[in-house]
């Protein structure tokens, strides 16, 4: 997200798919304008609508809004709040709603803005339309792109985010107690904010924030917890892998999330078992510490070869959050690698199970965990 800029123009568009840094960024314009300014005139239109009638009663509101001179003298604010139809949905894509805003357009061009100040904020935007070239010329631009798995860097950006607003509360936290946090929440501004703001009540007048903090007090979204899983394979623990394969599949048989399934946990722990034998290789290669601690670990992972691995990300360890290596590299110690090669094949041949047999997908996931994490050799399942 960037860093907040100081408005410059008597026009402010701020707009993009994150939603709360939109909101957060556009409320703080607006505090500094009305301070700047004075007076008791300003305006704020709600322009979140679900239709093109709406919509232009919306706009005529806005233009009734800066034509009228602040009451008592000074300068005014006018904020376009929530605007829904500057996107290429149906409501903004409609012929009377798209003509309006062309028209408005070229009645902000020669606007006279000495007492007025028009603030926009907004989340999806259509950049070919006339009403955006024109706040882009006339005025200033800002977007706020959300934070996506997909991006490399996501989980810095959010580290550097939760720490700035930490510091902000005046407190600290260690680099474990971060990647914790960040790695709990994932790639999600607001709850991170909420997670942030518990945590910081959590302890109180104490400026520290610790790693026992964050697993106290600070909640797992639906990504975080299907690490779980996981992670009780990776600590070799087997009572805790079947109770968290149990709630699991309770949650797929009362269709509680949509986005999971039997063999979407399967491919979760191949893609766990995957990472503990790729981060033995990168012991073995020197690239990594077995016993480094996470901020040394962080450095080795930069200086990795990155052309020595995969471009697909599905099969790509640097593409995992750092916090998430360092945890399976630990784990990793509790496999030889003749076990952890024997329980890749074992998983892949209760994939050919699942899909080709129609077996009862529980028991196959049971039974692949419970010989992986037993202490005796692992052995191929039953064909």
């Amino acid at each position: 997200m960037p860093a907040a800029a100081k408005p410059v123009s008597p026009v402010l568009l701020i707009f993009g798919e994150d939603e709360f840094a939109v909101k957060q960024r556009a409320r703080q314009a607006y505090q500094q304008w009305t301070e700047e300014l004075g007076g008791e005139d300003h305006e704020i239109l709600d322009a979140a609508v679900g239709n093109s009638g709406d919509a232009l009663r919306v706009l005529a509101k806005l233009r009734e809004a800066l034509q009228t001179l602040p009451f008592f003298g000074g300068g005014k604010v006018v904020w376009l709040q929530n605007c829904s139809f500057l996107g290429d949905d149906r409501t903004a894509s409609s012929q009377a709603v798209t003509e309006t805003l062309a028209e408005l357009a070229q009645e902000l061009k020669d606007f006279s803005w000495q007492t007025v100040r028009l603030l926009v904020s907004a989340g999806k935007v259509d950049k070919r339309k006339v009403f955006f070239k024109t706040l882009d010329k006339i005025g200033a631009v800002e977007a706020f792109t959300a934070w996506s798995v997909d991006d490399k860097d996501w989980a810095d950006q959010a580290e550097a985010w939760a720490d700035k607003a930490l510091r902000a509360r005046k407190k600290n936290i260690s680099d474990e107690a971060l990647a914790e946090l960040v790695a709990r929440v994932g790639p999600h501004a607001r709850q991170l904010d909420n997670e942030i703001e518990k945590v910081a009540l959590y302890v109180g007048d104490r400026p520290e924030i610790t790693l026992a903090d964050v697993m106290a007090i600070c909640a797992r979204n639906k990504q975080a917890r299907a690490f779980a899983l996981g992670d009780a394979l990776g600590d070799r623990d087997l009572r805790k892998a079947l109770r968290c394969l149990d709630e699991e599949l309770w949650e797929i048989r009362l269709k509680i999330d949509r986005d999971k399934s039997e063999i979407g946990l399967l491919y979760g722990l191949i893609g766990k078992v995957r990472a503990m034998l790729l981060l033995k290789e990168m012991v073995r290669e020197g690239w990594v510490k077995a016993d480094a601690d996470y901020s040394r670990f962080k450095s080795q992972l930069e200086r990795v070869p990155a052309d020595r691995f995969p471009a697909d990300k599905k099969f790509n360890p640097l593409a995992m959050h750092p916090f998430m290596l360092h945890r399976a590299l630990a784990q990793s110690r509790n496999y030889a690698t003749p076990e952890l090669i024997g329980a890749m094949d074992l998983l892949l041949q209760s994939n050919q199970r699942l899909v080709t047999r129609g077996l009862d997908e529980s028991l196959v996931l049971q039974q692949a965990l419970v010989q992986i994490i037993s202490r005796d050799d692992v052995r191929p399942a039953t064909r």
